[in-house]
């Protein structure tokens, strides 16, 4: 394994909070597009918001920086990481 290889890491984000407000999930996505990263968005409530994402782990660290700041019309109490295995067998 190469280093870009153990460097690249695919992870579910739970974002949990009051995250209702309708611009957020529009702006996780630009927010994922300038880091040049696809966010596979699962679940998205008044309180709770599932996505995957996968890049660079620098990538994926600062979406989770962007996403607790996130817009002002949010508020983000937490959110957790689960990274996703790899489905080769």
């Amino acid at each position: 394994m190469n280093e870009q290889d153990r460097r690249f890491t695919r992870e579910r984000m739970t974002i949990l909070g009051d995250v209702k407000a309708a611009s957020f999930l529009p702006w996780i996505e630009r927010h994922a597009a300038k880091l040049g990263i696809a966010p596979a968005i699962f679940v998205a409530g008044a309180d709770r918001i599932e996505l995957d994402v996968a890049g660079p782990a620098e990538l994926v660290d600062m979406m989770e920086m962007g996403c607790s700041l996130g817009p002002i019309d949010v508020w983000v109490e937490a959110i957790r990481r689960t990274p996703i295995e790899n489905e080769s067998g």
